[in-house]
């Protein structure tokens, strides 16, 4: 695929009740949270518009309302009557994406503002429509993270199991629409795919340069916002 072609639609994740993010999110849907100021999904989308993303759509489930209000018809949104999950919910959303492949984009993680450029890597990654190109960053680097690691990633770049360096999936995916297929209807996760394609071997990974914040819980919030110097 060649990396100059228009830049891949950004499908934004946004449709969970941030159960562990409360009382914040008593009264705001977890995307909103503001994160020294910012909604974290702004800080999501600040991230993929630093490297020319200009398409962005989302699902949206709890307190969906504020997030339409909030973007006042500027982001196309797929209302989900009832959890589809994080793969269940981009099956619904596919009539709304143009490219292919595009961009899964989880709305309670980002790295600091212009601070890497790991989204054009991806693409460069990116070779054949079975493949799944996963944004990974090494544990060292990660706030509010609290496993050990998810995948390792092999001196060539591909995500195995136990083979090359412990990495965390940073929450972002790069994928065709085509794997969809055989997709069951209703809820399901992504990493159903994820785990198909690490079993075909065609799962890559690519490092993120740069610390890594995931705000999942008000400890990891305060703890990003001691970093970020709020």
């Amino acid at each position: 695929m060649s990396v100059d072609a228009r830049f891949p639609d950004v499908m934004l994740l946004a449709a969970g009740l941030g159960t562990r993010l409360r009382p914040l999110t008593q009264t705001l849907p977890k995307p909103l949270v503001p994160v020294a100021g910012t909604p974290l999904i702004e800080r999501i989308m600040a991230n993929a518009r630093a490297e020319g993303a200009t398409r962005f759509l989302a699902n949206a489930h709890y307190r969906a309302d504020q997030l339409l209000a909030h973007f006042g018809g500027l982001l196309k949104v797929n209302r989900e009557e009832a959890l589809l999950g994080t793969g269940g919910g981009v099956r619904a959303a596919l009539p709304m994406i143009h490219s292919d492949p595009f961009f899964v984009m989880n709305t309670d993680a980002f790295w600091p503002a212009g601070s890497d450029a790991p989204l054009g890597r991806m693409r460069a990654r990116y070779d054949q429509s079975d493949d799944i190109v996963l944004l990974c960053v090494q544990p060292s680097r990660a706030t509010g993270f609290d496993r050990s690691h998810d995948f390792c990633l092999d001196p060539m770049g591909r995500i195995t199991l136990d083979y090359g360096a412990p990495v965390i999936y940073a929450g972002v995916a790069l994928l065709d629409r085509s794997l969809f297929d055989e997709t069951p209807d209703g809820p399901f996760s992504l990493n159903i795919l994820f785990e198909a394609a690490l079993e075909r071997e065609s799962l890559k990974g690519v490092v993120l340069d740069a610390p890594w914040f995931h705000v999942g819980d008000p400890a990891a919030l305060a703890a990003t916002e001691q970093a970020l110097g709020a």
